[in-house]
C-alpha cells in the first residue's frame, strides 16, 4: 500500500542526517590519527546519540504528515495502518527512552513498569497524573520527571524497592522491607494498600481498613499527600491524625468512617483508647513506616499498645525502614502473624548512600564553628541548604541570631506549635533557594525537592543518623547533593564508625583568613540585647547537655570539652553561668561509694535515729 511504500522509501531529509553521522565519525577518525593518546570514543558514542535523535524527530515528522494525508481520505483500512505506524513511532520512542534509562541510571530505576502489576484503572489514572520527584531521572543534559516519561511512553518505571516488594503485598504477604532513604518506599506499601481497599470494596461503614504509621507529623502529611493524591479516582476515604491538630475534629471524621488512615503513633493509640465509635475491627494491613525512627522516638511502649488494640486474624502487615536494628526485630517479632518476605535492596552496596551525593567533613575549632557557617551561608544565598542541629534551643538561637545579622532563613525544632512546623516545611519545599534550620525532626523521610547542601553543625549521634540526614539531598534517581560535617579536632575518631557503616567521607579545607571577621561584633551584639543573651543561654545549655547524652561516649566526652571555645562558637566573649546538672566523675565515684557504704550518720529505714553508741544499745528515745 501508498502508506508502508512511503515508510520504506528514506525521505531526504533522512538521508541529509545520515550524511551528517558518516562526516562526524570520519572526523572522529582524522583527530584519533592526529591524537592518538586522546579517547575519542565518547565523542562518537554522543555523535551516534544526536544521530539517533534525528531520526527519531524525522519519524516524528513523517508521522506528521502521513496522518494529514490520512484524514483526507476516509478509508478505514488506510486509518488502521496509520495506526500501526503511530504504534511503531511510540516503540522508537520507548527504546530511546529505555536506552537513556539505562546510560544513565545509578541503580534504583528497575525495568518493570506499574502496568505489569496488574493495578486497577483508578489507581494507573492516578500514578499516571502524579509524577512523583523521586522517581524522577535526572543526570547531565538528560531531565525525564515521571510525568513526561509516562506522555512519551503512556508508562512509568518502578523503582527497585517498588518492584519487589508491590508483588507479594498485592497477593497479601507480609513483607519486610529494608532500601535507604529516597529510594520510593512510600509508593512501595501506598499502591498494594489502596489497591486492597479497592478490591474488597471497603466504604465508609466499614470504618478503617489500612492504617498508615509514621514517627513525626511532617512524614505522616507527606504521606497523607501521596495517599490523598492516589485515591484521586477511588470512592474511599482518606484521614490524617497527628499530634497538634485539632483532636475533635480528627475523632468526628474517624466516626463517620476513614478507610485509610494516616497516623503518628501517640495521637493513634488516644483515638484507640478513648474515642467511640473508631471502627477498626476489619482492619485489613497495618504499615509501619521508618520503624527504626519510631521506636528512637521512644514510641516502644505505644507501638506495644498499639498493635495490642488492633485485631490480629486475617492482618496483612508492612514494615518499613532504612536501617535494621535489634529494636525494629523485636517490633517484627511483636507485629507479624507469620514469617514476612525480607526485601534488602542495598544489600551487598558498597555505599549506603545515594550515588550522586558527595559527602565531606571538615575539621574546625570549637570557636570558629559559627564564623565558618556564617561564612559559609553567606557564599551559598543562591542555594537550597539545610543545617542540623542537635537541640531545640539551639535551632531557636541560630534562626534568631542570622535574621538580626540579615541572613534569611526558616526553622522548623519540635517545640513549635504544629501550625508553624507544617507552614514552614511548606514554605521550604515551594522555595527554590533559602536556609532551613531543624533538629533530626526533619531528617526522616522527608521529600523535599532539590536540596543542594545538607550541613551537620552538630554531629549525628550515631551513623545511622548521619544516613538519614544526608539523605534529605539527592534523593531519586539520577540526582546529585552534597553534605558537610562539621567536627572538631577532639571528634575525628567518629570518621572510624562512618567508614564501618560504608559512608564514605573526604575531608574539605578552608582558609581562615577567608573566614568573614564578625566574631568580636557578635559578641558585643549578644552581650548587649538582652533576648539574644537569652536565646544563647539556653542554646549553650541544650548543646552541652545533648553533648553529654551522646551515645558514643567514648569520642563525645563532655569533660574534654574546651569550654571557653564552646562559648565563643555561641558569640560569649566568657563561658556564661547556666545550671547543668552534669556530674563530674569525682562526684560520681564519691556518689557510687555512699550507695555501697551508706550515709554519713547512717540514717535509713530501719534505723531511723542514725548513728547510736553501741551495735546493742537498742534505747528508744523520747522527747519530753
Amino acid at each position: 500500500m501508498a502508506v508502508s511504500e512511503e515508510k520504506n522509501s528514506k525521505s531526504p531529509s533522512l538521508e541529509e542526517s545520515m550524511n551528517k553521522r558518516k562526516r562526524k565519525r570520519n572526523r572522529a577518525k582524522k583527530t584519533e590519527q592526529k591524537n592518538p593518546g586522546t579517547n575519542n570514543g565518547r565523542d562518537e558514542a554522543e555523535a551516534e546519540a544526536e544521530a539517533r535523535e534525528v531520526e527519531i524527530k524525522e519519524k516524528k515528522g513523517n508521522k506528521k504528515k502521513k496522518s494529514k494525508k490520512l484524514r483526507s481520505e476516509k478509508d478505514y483500512d488506510k486509518q488502521e495502518e496509520r495506526g500501526n505506524n503511530e504504534d511503531e513511532t511510540e516503540e522508537v520512542e520507548e527504546e530511546e527512552i529505555k536506552e537513556k534509562v539505562k546510560i544513565e541510571g545509578s541503580g534504583i530505576m528497575s525495568t518493570e513498569s506499574f502496568e505489569s502489576l496488574g493495578l486497577s484503572e483508578p489507581t494507573f489514572k492516578a500514578i499516571k497524573e502524579m509524577g512523583f520527584q523521586y522517581m524522577t531521572q535526572e543526570k547531565a543534559s538528560i531531565v525525564l520527571s515521571l510525568g513526561a516519561m509516562l506522555k512519551l511512553l503512556d508508562i512509568c518505571n518502578t523503582l527497585d524497592i517498588q518492584a519487589r516488594s508491590v508483588p507479594p503485598l498485592m497477593i497479601g504477604k507480609d513483607v519486610l522491607g529494608a532500601a535507604r532513604t529516597g529510594s520510593g518506599k512510600t509508593l512501595a506499601f501506598l499502591v498494594p494498600a489502596v489497591e486492597l481497599l479497592y478490591n474488597v470494596r471497603f466504604t465508609p461503614r466499614n470504618g478503617t481498613g489500612v492504617v498508615v504509621i509514621c514517627p513525626t507529623r511532617e512524614l505522616a502529611i507527606q504521606t497523607h499527600a501521596v495517599a490523598k493524591d492516589l485515591l484521586k479516582y477511588h470512592s474511599q476515604t482518606l484521614g490524617l491524625v497527628i499530634g497538634g491538630s485539632s483532636r475533635r475534629g480528627e475523632a468526628e471524621r474517624i466516626v463517620k468512617g476513614v478507610n485509610l488512615l494516616v497516623a503518628t503513633p501517640g495521637r493513634l493509640l488516644d483515638h484507640l483508647q478513648n474515642t467511640k465509635g473508631f471502627i477498626y475491627k476489619n482492619l485489613k494491613c497495618l504499615i509501619i513506616d521508618e520503624a527504626d525512627r519510631i521506636l528512637e522516638a521512644n514510641f516502644e511502649e505505644e507501638m506495644k499498645q498499639i498493635i495490642k488494640h488492633l485485631p490480629k486474624q486475617n492482618r496483612q502487615t508492612a514494615l518499613f525502614s532504612a536501617t535494621q536494628t535489634k529494636k525494629v526485630e523485636d517490633l517484627a517479632r511483636l507485629s507479624f502473624q507469620t514469617t514476612p518476605i525480607y526485601i534488602d535492596v542495598d544489600d551487598g552496596r558498597k555505599k549506603v548512600t545515594n550515588e550522586g551525593l558527595q559527602q565531606g567533613y571538615c575539621v574546625v575549632h570549637s570557636s570558629k564553628r559559627f564564623v565558618l557557617l556564617y561564612s559559609f551561608l553567606k557564599r551559598n544565598l543562591s542555594k537550597k541548604v539545610m543545617v542540623f542541629f542537635s537541640s531545640c534551643n539551639s535551632v531557636k538561637f541560630h534562626a534568631e541570631l542570622l535574621r538580626y545579622i540579615h541572613v534569611d532563613c526558616l526553622d522548623i525544632h519540635g517545640k513549635q506549635k504544629q501550625q508553624k512546623r507544617t507552614t514552614t516545611f511548606f514554605d521550604f519545599c515551594k522555595a527554590e533557594k533559602g536556609i532551613l534550620l531543624c533538629t533530626d525532626v526533619a531528617a526522616r523521610g522527608l521529600d523535599i525537592p532539590a536540596v543542594d547542601w545538607i550541613l551537620q553543625y552538630d554531629p549525628p549521634d550515631e551513623p545511622k543518623v548521619n544516613i538519614h540526614r544526608v539523605g534529605r539531598t539527592a534523593r531519586g534517581e539520577g540526582a546529585k547533593g552534597n553534605a558537610l560535617l562539621f567536627l572538631i579536632p577532639e571528634e575525628l575518631q567518629f570518621l572510624r564508625y562512618l567508614k564501618a557503616a560504608k559512608v564514605p567521607v573526604k575531608e574539605y579545607e578552608f582558609d581562615e583568613k577567608k573566614l568573614a571577621n564578625v566574631q568580636s561584633h557578635l559578641e558585643k551584639l549578644v552581650a548587649n540585647n538582652y533576648y539574644l543573651n537569652k536565646s544563647a543561654k539556653d542554646a549553650y545549655r541544650s548543646y552541652i547537655l545533648a553533648y553529654n547524652s551522646h551515645s558514643m561516649k567514648d569520642i563525645f566526652n563532655v569533660h574534654r570539652l574546651d569550654l571557653q571555645a564552646v562559648a565563643a562558637s555561641f558569640c560569649f566573649s566568657c563561658p556564661p553561668k547556666v545550671n547543668l546538672n552534669i556530674d563530674s566523675n569525682a562526684s560520681k565515684f564519691r556518689k557510687n561509694t555512699r550507695k555501697v557504704e551508706g550515709t554519713r550518720n547512717n540514717f535509713s529505714e530501719t534505723n531511723p535515729y542514725g548513728r547510736q553508741g553501741s551495735e546493742d544499745d537498742k534505747r528508744q528515745f523520747v522527747r519530753y
